[in-house]
């Protein structure tokens, strides 16, 4: 009976899970293209639906994907170094400041960044004037906005990490000779790739899918992401007529999600097996 429970429970969470995916890939191949003509399983199947994701002048779809892909990885990348860099500096020195310095990024990540968002547009206004290529509607300033609320949230993820790493390495590798530098690319990063992979698969997936701000800072059509530019295309009156069209972008749209984790996930795994057997 417990096992009959548990087999039926599982499937109900399988169906729970599958019955919206199966009803986006209904809309995307439904030759209608429509809201209102879609259904769990289609009546017929076509790929008109991407065909005009990227044909239509008026959604530049393919640039959306190209600005998100880029922007994720690049501000994942940097948050990523530069949050272990911050973390290393916690772990392993001592300095004035530190504990303050901790405590103040615990702090900040209690306020979700959206609250700032009117000062955040008050700066880039000032900073649009003054320096137009980190402005609005550039990648380059949405990247830097999504680093400063990144960082605080990695270095203390990577940080707990470090500490459980024996600072007896550090010292062999100092008495060899080997600078902070040294430590740090050679000793450390070598041993702490499960957190790396962890956090940039977390960085990039919540880039990916940000829309608050990027909302606000992106208002140039051919400058936006696909969380914004695909909000564009079912707002209004355009639900109905552009959901196909919609659908069909949902699932190209994960398509870097899945490469990145599909990418990772060895450094995962090849770094738990290790943990598991060492000493």
């Amino acid at each position: 009976m417990k096992l009959a429970l548990r087999h039926g429970f599982v499937l109900l969470v399988c169906v729970f899970a599958l019955v919206p995916i199966m009803f986006v890939v209904s809309a995307a191949i439904n030759p209608l293209g429509t809201l209102a003509s879609t259904d769990l399983l289609p009546n017929g199947a076509s790929l008109g639906n991407f065909a005009a994701l990227f044909t239509n002048d008026r959604y530049p779809f393919a640039r959306w994907f190209l600005n998100s892909v880029f922007i994720a990885l690049a501000a994942s990348f940097a948050s990523l170094l530069l949050s272990m860099m911050a973390a290393y500096a916690f772990s392993r020195m001592r300095f004035s400041g530190r504990r303050v310095g901790l405590l103040s990024l615990l702090l900040i990540q209690m306020f979700p960044q959206f609250l700032a968002i009117v000062t955040i547009f008050m700066i880039f206004t000032r900073v649009t004037e003054l320096y137009p290529a980190f402005g609005f509607d550039t990648v380059w300033g949405l990247m830097l906005l999504y680093l400063g609320g990144a960082l605080g949230a990695n270095t203390w993820l990577m940080k707990g990490f470090l500490d459980t790493v024996p600072k007896e390495l550090d010292e062999a590798a100092t008495v060899d000779g080997a600078t902070h530098a040294q430590i740090f690319w050679r000793v450390i990063l070598p041993l702490v790739t499960p957190i790396l992979a962890v956090t940039g698969l977390l960085a990039f997936i919540g880039i990916m899918s940000e829309f608050i701000m990027a909302s606000v800072f992106l208002r140039d059509p051919a400058s936006k992401t696909l969380a914004v530019g695909m909000y564009g295309m079912i707002a209004g009156d355009q639900r109905n007529a552009n959901f196909g069209m919609f659908a069909a972008g949902t699932l190209i749209t994960a398509i870097p999600t899945v490469g990145v984790f599909l990418w990772l996930q060895k450094f995962i795994v090849s770094g738990l097996t290790a943990g598991a057997v060492k000493g």
